[in-house]
């Protein structure tokens, strides 16, 4: 994956994260656990754009 395209990922998933609090706010979120996904699926994102980042 580019890093363009790791970028766009990046904040597809950190909108996802911030609706999916919005609505753990609100109560309307039926399953927490995806809350727990979307948080790490964030972090190996990230992780993977640093290991890109060292090798240039």
């Amino acid at each position: 994956m580019s890093a363009e395209d790791c970028q766009k990922e990046l904040m597809g998933l950190l909108k996802e994260q911030f609706n999916l609090r919005m609505q753990r706010a609100t109560g309307q979120l039926a399953q927490t656990a995806n809350l727990r996904v979307v948080r790490r699926n964030i972090a190996r994102l990230r992780t993977v754009m640093n290991e890109q980042k060292g090798k240039q």
